[in-house]
């Protein structure tokens, strides 16, 4: 068994399980996307610092520029970044993906109240974690998020990259198809700006960027064994995270998990 086929084996029933998690059931009430959102959208927008993180060791970000690294990974988490930064919206305009998330809440009338202290204390120069904090957001959005920097603080960027491939990316699309099919016609023509974001999410991630992102964690990684082990360490423990975080929707939609 390769180093890839034993890590693969080694996060294969974490994220099995989390693909199956009974949040995704709760989805066909009414009144329980905008509450899922006000959770999810923590995680729409660590996810931006850790691809950015991957982008800063990866690539050149400074003056004066010179070649850094491989131009093989350059050039895959520049593309993804690309894509996540400068998207485009159902209207074909140009916008992140964390923008068109907020779109789509207030769309959705879900609070963004929340997000949106967490990012005007950022702007005033706190600490993420206190920003995080201070901004009174639900707690297990508050906690993943306090996880993902964590890990951007502290695992080295290989690590970082399979936490990107399989703590996210790769579970991104099994997440949300499991949401859209919970979703009853008239909540879809309902919420059409979360539906898109859906099936734009299923369609690049599940596809082109997990690939990238896969390459990516091969490349870095290497023929290393103990940076694949602790690379599916921190990646289980990603996925753990993540169950929480749903746990706490679930919670706060009323039903024990």
């Amino acid at each position: 068994m390769t180093l890839s086929d034993q890590f693969l084996a080694n996060i294969e029933a974490k994220a099995s399980a989390l693909s199956q998690h009974p949040v995704y059931a709760l989805l066909s009430h009414p009144d329980a996307i905008p509450t899922f959102m006000e959770h999810h959208v923590y995680a729409v927008w660590d996810f931006m610092s850790l691809v950015k993180s991957l982008q800063q060791d990866l690539t050149c970000v400074q003056l004066p520029w010179r070649p850094v690294g491989s131009a093989n990974t350059r050039f895959l988490i520049n593309e993804i970044v690309l894509g996540e930064e400068s998207d485009v919206d159902e209207f074909d305009k140009r916008i992140s993906h964390f923008e068109l998330y907020l779109k789509a809440m207030d769309q959705a009338k879900a609070d963004t109240t929340a997000i949106t202290k967490v990012l005007d204390g950022l702007g005033a120069g706190l600490p993420v974690a206190e920003s995080l904090q201070l901004s009174g957001g639900p707690a297990g959005a508050v906690s993943f998020s306090d996880h993902t920097f964590r890990v951007i603080a502290d695992e080295p960027v290989g690590v970082r990259a399979a936490v990107f491939a399989f703590g996210r990316e790769d579970l991104i699309p099994k997440m949300f198809l499991s949401m859209i099919q919970s979703m009853s016609s008239e909540e879809q023509a309902r919420l059409s700006t979360f539906k898109y974001y859906l099936e734009r999410h299923i369609e690049v991630d599940g596809g082109h960027h997990s690939h990238l992102a896969w390459e990516m964690t091969q490349e870095l990684l290497g023929d290393d064994e103990t940076m694949w082990a602790r690379a599916a360490t921190i990646v289980g423990e990603s996925l753990e995270a993540r169950t929480k975080l749903w746990d706490s929707v679930a919670e706060a939609l009323g039903v024990g998990v």
